[in-house]
């Protein structure tokens, strides 16, 4: 499975405070799941329901320095929160996103992109469940399945703290939400973060100071 950028955003971007538990729904590769040890101290669950992004995600996991603070298992969201106790901090996940539309005749793709195998007001409600009081839950999303999600997440009362409108370039179409939820109502603090600048492959000084630690050049 290829990095992508999204799941870049979503590690670098996630509050870590002091959390001590953090679950990463959906880890394919463990990108995030990595990234989020490598920035905390924290014990880090990632799950996903792939067996061979499990397995993958585990091999990465095994030869990184964060082995003994990652741990994998294939799971669906559901089952995993039938089956936990432990509360987390921080949960993180980078959905599936497309509702309704053309399935991939590759089944591994599908199951990434697409939200039948978890759809977003599960995802909302298992977090809920999942949650520590103070815990936080951060997502990213298209615009549009973003602002669904802020509102169903309000209806449930968990309430959008932060949000990021991701542009890929200067005078681009906002394409994506970096989404925080907590169980704090509070006016929700809205910013704006640009990938790249006007040159293909040359990313902004906002994104640079972001992901610097995790990339060898930028």
């Amino acid at each position: 499975m290829k990095v992508g950028i999204d799941g870049v955003l979503l590690g670098v971007w996630s509050p870590i405070g002091d959390a001590k538990n953090i679950l990463d729904i959906g880890t394919g590769t463990g990108l995030i799941a990595l990234m989020l040890a490598q920035r905390s101290s924290a014990m880090v669950t990632a799950i996903d329901i792939d067996q061979d992004v499990v397995y993958q995600a585990g091999e990465n996991v095994l030869n990184s320095p964060w082995k003994d603070r990652v741990a994998v298992q294939r799971s669906s969201l559901q089952e995993f929160t039938a089956n936990e106790s432990t509360t987390f901090d921080l949960i993180v996940s980078n959905p599936p996103y497309f509702v309704n539309s053309l399935k991939n005749l590759d089944k591994n793709r599908t199951t990434a992109r697409h939200t039948d195998s978890l759809t977003h007001e599960e995802l909302i409600n298992d977090s809920l469940k999942l949650l520590s009081t103070a815990g936080r839950l951060c997502i990213i999303l298209p615009v549009n399945e973003g602002m669904q999600c802020v509102d169903f997440a309000q209806s449930k009362e968990l309430f959008c703290t932060k949000q990021v409108k991701v542009f890929p370039k200067p005078g681009a179409v906002n394409k994506r939400l970096l989404l925080e939820f907590g169980f704090t109502k509070a006016d929700t603090v809205v910013s704006e973060l640009v990938i790249e600048t006007e040159e293909r492959h040359h990313y902004s000084t906002e994104f640079s100071a972001l992901a610097k630690d995790f990339y060898l050049k930028l």
